[in-house]
């Protein structure tokens, strides 16, 4: 790949269960439907670049059991070459519950092929890919660090989402990240600030811990916020109908903003396409499936 993004990132098969409220500790609860998806946060973005029209390469790891998930990446034009199939291990995936009423959701992960990365296959993946202008990186895999070593080592620009979040993510290199992109929860771990803080407060601390890195703080139905070293901007939450399933919207804005920054579009009119994405998005079941093509952003838009 010449052009592009690089994902090195998760890939999982979703199980989804709609409830009638998140299951509570020590409850018994019966879903009236269940549903199977593609999923994981890496292959989610890597379909969203795909689909808002970047040329994006997915590198990951998956079991033969989740075959179909890489030749879904596969028919939405992502390339796949770099996704190793390991006949030793499962695929990863998730257990969703989503809230019938108001589309939240709550998720926990079994991770399978994503905490087998090795360094062999780190090393394999930047052999085979070149001139990447950014590489996108999650919390979903193991070695994010090497990772994210290897790339400033040849100077590639480094775009990272730390999520889901874990204290470790405070011991990672990341002065050496040029794009963080987090939620609220996200930033104040990051930040070591209560959950209380006011966005500004939070991108603050951020800028004030790594001042050349630009922060990207989605702010779920209150938009999101983009600050850098020279300019601060904001972008309202895109209501297109009611909200069912909140399961991929922030992968869908990542995707969307970043394949409007690669094509240098203006940063306000990358922020605007990536909030109309996922206001598409939570409109629609799963995680994969719910993620817009570009033409239905532009037709909202009127581009």
């Amino acid at each position: 790949m010449k052009g592009g993004i690089l994902n090195f990132g998760s890939l999982n098969i979703d199980h989804v269960y709609r409830v009638d409220h998140i299951v509570r500790p020590g409850e018994t609860l019966a879903s009236d439907r269940y549903e199977i998806f593609a999923g994981g946060k890496g292959a989610n973005q890597s379909a969203a670049l795909a689909l808002a029209g970047a040329q994006v390469a997915h590198a990951g790891r998956i079991g033969t059991d989740g075959c179909w998930l890489r030749d879904g990446l596969e028919q939405l034009g992502v390339d796949v070459s770099n996704i190793v199939v390991d006949a030793d291990i499962p695929t990863g995936h998730a257990v969703i519950q989503v809230d019938a009423a108001s589309g939240e959701n709550a998720i926990f992960l079994y991770p399978g092929g994503n905490h087998e990365i090795t360094s062999g296959q780190i090393q394999a993946v930047f052999s085979n890919i070149l001139n990447i202008p950014i590489l996108l990186l999650q919390n979903e895999i193991r070695l994010v660090p090497d990772i994210i070593r290897e790339a400033d080592k040849l100077n590639f620009p480094i775009c990272l989402n730390p999520a889901p979040f874990s204290d470790d993510v405070n011991e990672w290199p990341l002065d050496l990240v040029d794009l963080l992109i987090v939620n609220e929860t996200e930033a104040a771990g990051l930040a070591a600030a209560g959950d209380a803080e006011s966005p500004e407060v939070l991108i603050d601390a951020l800028r004030s811990r790594w001042p050349q890195t630009e922060i990207l703080l989605t702010l779920g139905d209150h938009g999101a916020i983009l600050a850098g070293p020279d300019q601060r901007l904001q972008v309202d939450a895109v209501s297109v109908g009611v909200p069912i399933d909140t399961t991929a919207a922030g992968d869908t804005f990542i995707g969307y903003f970043l394949a409007a920054r690669i094509a240098e579009i203006p940063p306000e009119i990358c922020l605007q396409r990536a909030a109309t994405a996922a206001g598409i998005a939570v409109t629609r079941a799963g995680a994969r499936s719910s993620i817009p093509r570009v033409d239905e952003v532009q037709m909202i838009l009127g581009e």
